[in-house]
């Protein structure tokens, strides 16, 4: 099968000859996985687009190409936002600061913020959002489109769609805050990355990528976030409006819902809202094996490999073992795209990456059915 006919497959809830794989690394574990797979080094590798030009996914067989137009781009610098200073102000006027981080492997950087725009109140009346509509925001896309369309699932990226742009542009207590003493307020702030985010999907789903990535962080470790009467008072309209609005543009386009940590509660409302696909299962905040069984046949699954102790503080044994039991338990009859539950950071051995590679692409449906 092709990469593209393999995805499809498994999302119709079927089984194809492997598992669909899905792997985004961090700026700094890509450079050293260059090093190690003997890939010649490209640009700047941002695993939300930003330049990615994709030669490491191709390299070790992976079916989906990402890319991103939205707030999340902002996560890593580049060109536009001055690499290399300790801080850079994004787009939406939010300031981040580089923050070194050391591993056994080396050291990299995380990015904070540091500075919400929003944060005073007198500052939303004149606030003025970027423009979703600008051409060159769906370059890269329609570069992605045009050259691998036909053998890759493309991917088009809008994640913190909601509510974690609006808490970056007022602050994450803020806006908590504001839901409870002021609901207009919270509304208004929230409707800013919701309206940028609603255009740029549909955007992405009018040019003819096959699904489209959203979402934001609501859950916890071992519960969720917010409330989930908050989530369904500010966010699951909002959420319902953009599913319902791209799926009119293309009724067979795919919908990807990603949240970390733990969202039980509202998971029967993301399938009635629209979502197919629920990212990325982070197996220690929930039972990979309770949601297939309660919700497998009518949800797929992309993720559920391990980054809190698997990857990166296992051996390859410990990696190979957590991907078989994916394959025979989550991905049992089709439905699950496999990878990692977050990006690969510094922190992660590259041959427990090459483990997780090696036995999927070496573990045919056939011989686990």
């Amino acid at each position: 099968m092709s990469h593209r006919e393999r995805v499809a497959v498994s999302l119709s809830h079927e089984t194809p000859d492997r598992c669909p794989m899905q792997i985004s690394f961090t700026p700094e574990f890509a450079a050293g996985l260059r090093r190690f797979i003997n890939v010649p080094a490209g640009a700047h590798h941002n695993p939300h687009g930003g330049g990615n030009t994709y030669e490491l996914e191709r390299a070790l067989g992976e079916d989906m190409l990402l890319t991103s137009v939205g707030w999340a781009n902002s996560y890593y610098a580049n060109d536009t936002y001055n690499p290399g200073r300790d801080t850079y102000l994004d787009e939406w006027g939010i300031r981040w600061k580089n923050t070194r981080y050391s591993t056994r492997f080396g050291d990299g950087f995380y990015t904070e913020i540091v500075e919400n725009p929003l944060a005073n109140d007198a500052a939303l009346a004149g606030y003025r959002a970027p423009d979703p509509d600008r051409p060159e925001l769906y370059a890269e896309s329609d570069w992605v489109l045009r050259t691998f369309k036909g053998e890759y699932w493309i991917v088009g990226v809008t994640v913190t769609t909601i509510f974690e742009t609006a808490w970056a542009l007022r602050g994450y207590e803020t806006l908590l805050m504001d839901f409870l003493t002021d609901p207009a307020r919270a509304d208004a702030i929230l409707d800013i990355p919701f309206r940028y985010h609603l255009k740029a999907a549909e955007k992405l789903a009018r040019m003819g990528v096959d699904m489209i990535w959203t979402g934001d962080d609501i859950g916890g470790q071992s519960s969720m976030l917010i409330a989930p009467e908050t989530w369904r008072r500010f966010l699951k309209p909002r959420m319902a409006q953009l599913i319902s609005a791209i799926k009119q543009i293309n009724p067979a386009l795919k919908v990807a819902y990603h949240s970390d940590g733990c969202i039980y509660p509202v998971i029967p409302e993301l399938i009635e809202i629209g979502v197919d696909v629920l990212n990325p299962i982070q197996p220690k905040s929930m039972d990979p094996l309770l949601l297939k069984k309660q919700y497998g046949d009518r949800l797929c699954f992309w993720g559920s490999i391990d980054e809190q102790q698997t990857l990166p503080f296992g051996g390859p044994d410990d990696v190979r073992n957590e991907v078989v039991t994916r394959l025979r338990t989550l991905g049992k009859g089709g439905g699950l795209i496999i990878g990692p539950t977050h990006h690969v950071q510094l922190d992660t051995p590259v041959e427990n990456v090459q483990a997780l590679v090696d036995t999927v692409r070496a573990t045919p449906y056939a011989s686990i059915e």
